[in-house]
């Protein structure tokens, strides 16, 4: 990090939540984020600049080793607990009995109160997916299907206007980066209200970060929105669908897939989405357009 720039946090939650009674104990262990390395530019000089403190983290559970997640390491705890909810290991928070993150070793050690049952058969069938950072699913996402309901597009709605805020939010967020690059950002809100924002090495580390952080504090995704810097895949679709969110938003675009699946699900998303522009993929009977009057045309005038 370059002297005396202070560090941005990859991990912001906005207003005080409380854990559930039957939430797992958990360690605290955020890593430092940033590294400084010295580069030599084009104009023959040297600088020092800080790039992104990439990780290993091997998740045990019940002392078994099951993947190693590449991670920034903002908060790993959440991560875990995240990433057991969205690959269907475990049922509910509450099976998970606490998870302890040792840097030493890079290892996070998942205890439940009662095993996850037939864990070598549903971690069988992998998937290699285009997650930077993860790159693994365990079993058949598309059979997860008739397990998603969403809310109905009167109770689950979206306005320009809260979409404008949503995106004037995360243009003034000072982030990891802004200062360093590399990384992909998630962030949860409640009409233009932050809740909670996440960046790491991948965008599927981010998103379990927040359904981790959703399933330690019983918050649910019905009345929420779903931002990332991502694409949208099937993947990512399918685990805002898990988390309950019925409307995500990207700065990026959408796969053949990921629009497939979302129409399916019935969710609403939009892409491209910066500044004042955006795309809506799917769900347009979510969505409470508000039409801004395309610019004058230029006429040229032959001199």
């Amino acid at each position: 990090m370059l002297p005396g720039a202070a560090e941005p946090s990859a991990f912001d939650v906005g207003p005080a939540w409380v854990p559930l009674p039957e939430a797992p104990r958990l360690t605290r262990t955020a890593e430092a984020l940033l590294r400084e390395i010295t580069i030599l530019d084009e104009h023959g000089e040297r600088r020092t600049i800080s790039i992104p403190a990439e990780r290993p983290l091997t998740v045990f559970v019940d002392k078994r080793e099951l993947v190693t997640l590449m991670t920034l390491g903002a908060s790993p705890e959440l991560l875990v607990v995240g990433y057991l909810c969205n690959q269907r290991l475990v049922n509910a928070v509450g099976d998970i009995e606490s998870v302890t993150v040792d840097w030493d070793v890079g290892a996070a050690a998942v205890k439940t109160y009662a095993g996850i049952q037939d864990l070598e058969r549903r971690t069988s069938r992998r998937v290699v997916t285009t997650g930077c950072g993860q790159g693994t699913v365990f079993g058949d996402m598309m059979e997860l299907l008739d397990t998603v309901r969403l809310p109905d597009a009167q109770a689950a709605r979206i306005g320009q206007s809260t979409l404008h805020g949503m995106l004037e939010v995360m243009r003034q967020r000072n982030s990891v980066h802004r200062k360093a690059g590399s990384v992909h950002g998630c962030a949860l809100f409640r009409g233009a209200e932050m809740l909670t924002f996440v960046e790491d090495v991948g965008r599927h580390n981010a998103i379990d970060t927040i359904a981790g952080w959703m399933a330690v504090h019983g918050v649910g995704g019905a009345d929420k929105l779903f931002y990332t810097t991502g694409r949208l895949t099937s993947e990512m679709v399918m685990k805002a669908a898990q988390m309950g969110v019925p409307i995500v938003v990207s700065r990026n675009g959408v796969t053949a897939m990921g629009h497939e699946m979302a129409s399916r699900l019935g969710m609403t998303l939009f892409g491209r989405a910066a500044n004042r522009h955006f795309l809506c993929y799917t769900g347009f009977e979510r969505f409470d357009s508000e039409p801004e009057p395309h610019p004058p045309s230029v006429r040229l005038v032959a001199g």
